[in-house]
């Protein structure tokens, strides 16, 4: 949130400064502090602060030189973005009226070059308080950001604020930079417009920065976390069902076999699965009793193991397993020769036998059907003469997911890592307790998204140190979309932003109009920006409910 700044600051502003003359701008002025109050109220506070007014002036009187070629450089880039911006709300003006066919994908990227989000973004968000925390630390920083763009091109010029203001209205924080209206008035219109741009330059230049320091963050962690091996377990939803099986600390190795690096590529092959179990559902068949049967993802299990009635039951079409078991059926394998289990002596099956088995001791037998990564030698059987592939049976919506797991950052797990090194018995030992294998069946898109993930491991196990990276991060990505979401609303022309200034000082170069054709041509321009304005909101807010 922004406040009134600059010219508008002239409209119940008492100045305590002596008359000039308005060619002369006074090089520095003492306000008066007993005639700054805060204001308090029911839905706005603020607090004056005039103990900077001095340090920043000096600074930019000190380096005006650079600092004028420097916010030089923000007057192109806000006048840049004062067209861009008028040209998209034309754009979604147009669209509102029928006259462009909406098209999807350039609406969503002209919602998000305008207000910095994309409403395919945020659809189905929900924040959390730590959430709400970030955005209220990330809008104070930018607009602190842009208010001291103002105070610092002021400076420069000779021009020192009257007070700095931190206001809260409603709920949302905001800052403002009084200066003197007449002093302001006086200012030469490049002189006003290196002023009134300073805000929204600034709020580009946070941006950058942002972008720079996320790019290299792993680069500056190095030292103390590893980046891109494995994505950690920051959280677990209590109602996740990966809650039974995951803990923080975790590391996630693979995904149906393929390995997994970071939160970006559990996200994605999660919805790779989903789509393809999707297409799946129209060509497969399914067991009367149990479910669909999944020919892609298969198991080679041993004869033997189908033989033993103490671990496997045989069941018929209409039973079920029991809660601990998982039922299988046998599919075939055009590229081998079948064994007499659930086949005929010339490969084909006479019919789909279905099984009960246990799931934890399936996931560590190798693996057949063509619906696995890991499989790289072009046949979909690899299964010995000696054992039959079998496949899950599931529901219409379900998919079968395995998910191999790690513990390495615990504490006996590091402990057993430690004495590795001196005892090669204890390798046996780190693969039992601190890796794992288990199976998800359900939707995968939910699943995905019940666990937070970081692509940081702490080289040392630190439980404060895991959520550091977590934290810069998100605290980096939310002040860049902040901070670029005020940059474009000031850069809007309507009113009680910096639109207005900027818009208004541009109509003064144009000197074949005269002074009464340009106040109509701005009322116009502000009225019209302002309304579209409202009109873009109203509708992105339909399209989130």
């Amino acid at each position: 949130m922004d406040g009134r700044r600059m010219r508008r600051f002239g409209r119940g502003v008492h100045s305590n400064t002596r008359s000039h003359s308005p060619s002369l701008l006074p090089l520095y002025t003492t306000p008066n502090p007993n005639n700054i109050s805060n204001s308090i109220s029911c839905w706005y506070c603020d607090y004056k602060i005039t103990a900077l007014n001095q340090p920043l002036f000096r600074f930019g009187r000190r380096y005006a030189r650079a600092l004028r070629v420097w916010f030089s450089i923000g007057v192109g880039f806000s006048l840049t973005a004062l067209f861009g911006v008028t040209m998209i709300l034309l754009w979604e003006l147009g669209k509102a009226l029928h006259l462009i066919q909406q098209e999807t994908q350039l609406g969503n990227l002209s919602t998000a070059l305008l207000f910095g989000f994309s409403p395919t973004a945020v659809s189905g968000f929900s924040m959390s308080l730590a959430d709400a925390g970030y955005i209220f630390i990330s809008t104070v920083i930018s607009v602190s950001v842009h208010e001291f763009g103002h105070a610092l091109a002021a400076a420069c010029e000779g021009i020192q604020m009257e007070y700095i203001a931190i206001f809260i209205a409603a709920l949302f924080p905001g800052a403002l930079v009084a200066f003197n209206y007449e002093f302001l008035q006086a200012l030469p219109q490049l002189t006003a417009l290196r002023v009134y741009c300073a805000g929204v330059w600034h709020n580009a230049v946070c941006c950058v920065a942002c972008g720079l320091v996320l790019f290299l963050l792993p680069l500056i962690l190095f030292p103390f976390y590893i980046y891109g091996e494995s994505p950690m377990v920051l959280d677990v939803s209590s109602t996740s069902p990966l809650s039974r099986h995951l803990s923080p600390g975790d590391l996630i190795m693979s995904l149906d076999g393929v390995h997994i690096h970071n939160s970006q590529e559990w996200m994605e092959m999660t919805s790779l699965i989903d789509k393809m179990a999707l297409q799946s559902t129209n060509h497969s068949k399914y067991a009367e009793g149990f479910g669909r049967v999944n020919g892609m993802k298969g198991y080679c299990v041993p004869n033997i193991m189908i033989e033993d009635n103490q671990k496997i039951q045989s069941v018929g079409n209409h039973a079920a397993c029991a809660e601990d078991l998982t039922a299988f059926e046998t599919i075939p394998c055009h590229d081998m020769r079948m064994s007499n289990i659930g086949g005929s002596e010339d490969g084909h099956p006479k019919r789909r036998e279905h099984y009960c088995l246990d799931a934890k001791d399936i996931v560590k037998l190798n693996k057949c059907g063509d619906g696995w990564e890991i499989i790289t030698n072009g046949s979909s059987c690899i299964c010995s003469l000696d054992e039959s592939c079998l496949s899950p049976l599931q529901m219409p919506g379900l998919s079968w997911v395995e998910i191999t797991f790690s513990r390495s950052l615990s504490a006996e797990c590091l402990q057993l890592g430690r004495n590795s090194f001196s005892d090669s018995k204890t390798s046996d030992l780190i693969e039992s307790k601190c890796r794992g294998s288990f199976v998800f069946v359900g939707d995968v898109i939910s699943m995905a998204r019940s666990v937070r993930l970081t692509a940081y491991q702490p080289r040392w196990a630190f439980h404060i140190g895991r959520y550091l990276p977590d934290v810069l991060e998100r605290g980096l990505m939310c002040t860049f979309h902040v901070s670029l979401t005020l940059a474009l609303l000031n850069s809007l022309p309507v009113y009680f932003l910096d639109g207005e200034s900027l818009l208004e000082v541009t109509l003064c170069h144009f000197t074949s109009l005269s002074t009464r054709k340009r106040e109509k041509v701005l009322k116009v321009c502000l009225l019209g920006g302002t309304l579209i304005s409202i009109l873009v909101f109203v509708r992105i807010f339909f399209s989130f409910v």
